[in-house]
């Protein structure tokens, strides 16, 4: 027990460490690199966990979330879907835009035209 829980306090400073170095500006809670590295040398756990915790709660602000432990997102935490049509022919307006443009090239083919408002 002398030794392991030693070993677990510089494990989980060295993890927080490594994952502050990897880590984006805005998921550092508003304080400087440094100054975490700072925090997380001098008070281990306390440090560590707090890093732990401000990334966490970052990363599910910017809607980033966490996968699970299977590395697939859990319930609500999956890609966002786009809320509106997400190809060309599952929009409304697409569709009545070729519809109408079918129909103008039907009237023209009528009234004697190729197709391109110009007499063959």
């Amino acid at each position: 027990m002398k030794v392991v829980l030693p070993l677990v306090v510089v494990a989980l400073a060295l993890y927080a460490l490594l994952d502050l170095a990897g880590s984006d500006e805005d998921e550092r809670g508003g304080l400087p690199r440094w100054l975490w590295a700072v925090i997380i040398v001098i008070l281990p756990v306390f440090g560590a966990v707090a890093w732990i915790v401000v990334r966490r709660v970052s990363r599910r602000a910017a809607g980033g979330g966490d996968a699970g432990r299977s590395g697939r997102p859990g319930p609500g935490r999956g890609p966002k879907r786009p809320s509106g049509p997400v190809a060309p022919d599952d929009d409304p307006d697409f569709l009545w835009k070729l519809e109408q443009d079918r129909r103008r090239r039907e009237r023209e083919r009528e009234k004697g035209g190729n197709g391109e408002g110009k007499p063959s």
